[in-house]
Formats: structure tokens, sequence, C-alpha cells
């Protein structure tokens, strides 16, 4: 999976020159909470945030009527507060790539640039979607947890066992716990198969052990 799968390919944008409660009104339209920004030719040159927003706001409001806030605003240029040195990202980078630079530089989004040209965003959520997709959130089937040493071969032995039962491995995913340096934990999503004959072969597998096992229902 690639940045440019779960990317919004047709993310709201704005320009330097706009007013700062132009852009504010268009991110409250929008529902959004970064706004790219981008010259004549759709390169990017910014990034408005909240933070950047409340940037543009003075260190006391409390002697400030709201008509003089929003008259202070509006003379002031999105260019002049936004992000100019903003973190991007390439429409065929992984996706896990995309997770590890926003955790991180603990951001919420990446612009999505091809050549500087804005071709997407992504963020957080987009993420936690995809993590929903790869570990098989709405598909219905067995979820089992494996525990087996961190040995080449185990993995295939362990999917293979699985698949000459009878079962249809749609979900594989796994991890080294922080605990156990030297073992694997395996996530399998397993359908056309009943629990008990699961559970059979992998327990006749040799240092294989089950930590968890749950049936799901296809979540609609």
């Amino acid at each position: 999976m690639f940045v440019k799968d779960r990317m919004n390919p047709d993310p709201v944008w704005g320009k330097p020159d706009m007013a700062v409660t132009d852009a504010q009104e268009l991110m409250k339209q929008k529902d959004i909470r970064y706004l790219p920004i981008c010259d004549e030719s759709n390169k990017l040159v910014g990034l408005i945030t909240q933070s950047s927003l409340l940037s543009a706001l003075p260190s006391d409001i409390s002697h400030f009527s709201r008509f003089e806030i929003t008259y202070t605003l509006s003379r002031i240029k999105v260019k002049s507060i936004m992000v100019k040195n903003v973190f991007t990202i390439g429409p065929d980078i992984p996706i896990e790539d995309a997770a590890f630079l926003m955790a991180e530089k603990r951001i919420g989004t990446l612009p999505v640039v091809d050549d500087g040209f804005l071709v997407g965003i992504i963020s957080g959520k987009d993420l936690f979607n995809a993590m929903t997709t790869l570990l098989g959130a709405s598909k219905p089937g067995i979820r089992v947890t494996i525990q087996q040493p961190d040995q080449s071969g185990l993995i295939a032995r362990l999917t293979t066992a699985i698949a000459e039962g009878g079962g249809n491995l749609s979900v594989c995913v796994g991890y080294k716990p922080t605990d156990h340096s030297d073992q694997w934990i395996s996530v399998c999503k397993v359908d056309n198969m009943d629990q008990d004959s699961l559970v059979e072969v992998i327990c006749g597998l040799k240092d294989a052990t089950i930590l968890d096992i749950r049936q799901f229902q296809e979540q609609k």
C-alpha cells in the first residue's frame, strides 16, 4: 500500500495572498484542520495549521472587541503566518513511511507533492483507516495471535499449515514483542475453517503458541 492509495487526491488549498479570515472561513466550511497554500502554478509554498491561525491573534485579545479582531485578521495575509518549511511526502512512497514520518515529527498531516506540485494530502485519519484495512477489521473470520521463535521459515510454515488445513488466510501481520526480542508475534485472520480445526493445526506446530483467538463477524 502506497500513499497514493490512501491520500485525498483533491485537497482544498489556498493562496498566499488570501486574508487570514478567508482561510479561517474556508477551513470551517470544509471542516479541515490543515490548509495547503499553493502559488499560481499549484506548487506548494506553505501550510496553514490551527497553530498558525492562533499565532495571528493578538497576544492578549481581552482588550479587543470581536469586530476589532476580525478586522485585524482580515488585513493579515496567509503568507505571513503560514508554515513555510513543510514536511511533505511523495505519492509512490510506502504508507508506513508516511506513518513513521508523522509519528517522528509529531505532525497530523502531510501534503503529497510530485516535483513540488500538490497532488494530494494524507492525514492521521487516513493512516488509521489504512491500519484497519490492513488488519482486516471489517472482514469476518477467526482472528488468532500466535507466538513463535523469531527464526527463518517459521512464518511460512505457519501459513502453509493453515492453507493445507483448508483455511483462507485473509490477513497476516506481525511484530517483535518488546519484552521477548527472540520471539515473533503473528496476527492472522482466517476464514473457511472452524475454530477447533484452526487450533488443532496451530498446536500441531512445534514452538507455536496461541496467545489469543476470537471470532469476528462482518462489520457493516
